[in-house]
């Protein structure tokens, strides 16, 4: 008899180590379902200032459904990269004017050239999609298909009542598309500027190269500049430009206080990370 003596079977140790193999496997399913459903189906967000009010406000989670365009998938996991390497996955929709979508902050290491920073992300709403015709008029930005207004009017409407004076006074950034100066456009009234879909083509002059440069530089690693009278790409003229990707157009609901595309231009469709489908 051995006494003080606690003798464990074989066999209760064969299901002891069976029952810790499978709760480890369970544990590293979990994990990995985590980030497989972050990567292709949905994603949380907070959101962080003002630009979004009244309908956002910041400390607010909202999720991102990445089923309805399909998510991005990167291809180069090297984020210390100023570009972006990825393709997109099919979805069940195309974007819309007036979609809440989060994107990537295409000015993220300088002003002058779209550079990609993975954390770096804003929420705002599309108010132009590939091939539409961005419009802002009396304040109101103008729905690109059905010539109504589109997005949350509540700001807006103020925009449109108060006097540029008024709203200087109180810090508002009236003057807007300083890329291009010479479109002398507002955040009152804005445009039309073409977003351009991927083969559309765009005669390029005096007054609008500006408007394009920074995207045809995305797209082809050269920055367009203007000599002797001519738009001018590397050693030879250009005329018109033939764009290679679909670029969207996004602006806060907060018309008085957001820091969106009247300022700083378009945004290519690989910065889109999904569009906003609830709260939380």
């Amino acid at each position: 008899m051995n006494c003080g003596k606690f003798h464990i079977s074989s066999r209760v140790m064969e299901k002891a180590v069976l029952w810790l193999c499978w709760g480890i496997v369970g544990l590293a399913s979990l994990y990995l379902l985590h980030y497989v459903r972050r990567a292709f189906v949905c994603d949380r967000f907070v959101v962080k200032g003002v630009s979004m009010e009244p309908g956002f406000h910041t400390g607010e989670g909202v999720y991102v459904n990445k089923l309805l365009l399909g998510a991005r998938i990167y291809t180069d996991f090297d984020f210390s990269k100023s570009s972006v390497s990825s393709f997109r996955m099919p979805g069940f929709r195309k974007a819309r004017p007036g979609d809440v979508m989060i994107l990537n902050y295409p000015f993220a290491e300088t002003e002058d050239t779209i550079n990609f920073r993975i954390n770096y992300v804003y929420m705002k709403r599309c108010y132009g999609c590939p091939g539409d015709d961005v419009v802002i008029k009396d304040g109101y930005y103008v729905h690109p298909q059905t010539g109504g207004n589109v997005g949350n009017t509540c700001y807006q409407k103020v925009l449109s009542g108060t006097p540029d004076s008024l709203l200087e006074e109180r810090g508002v950034v009236v003057k807007a598309f300083q890329l291009n100066k010479a479109m002398k456009w507002t955040i009152r009234d804005f445009g039309p500027l073409h977003v351009p879909a991927s083969g559309d083509v765009v005669k390029l002059d005096s007054l609008n190269w500006k408007t394009y440069r920074k995207q045809i530089q995305y797209e082809t690693g050269m920055m367009p500049a203007w000599k002797d009278g001519t738009v001018t790409l590397g050693c030879g003229p250009l005329k018109e430009y033939k764009f290679a990707s679909d670029w969207y157009f996004f602006g806060g609901d907060n018309v008085l206080d957001s820091r969106d595309s009247r300022y700083f231009g378009l945004v290519p469709e690989e910065y889109i990370i999904g569009i906003v489908a609830g709260r939380r």
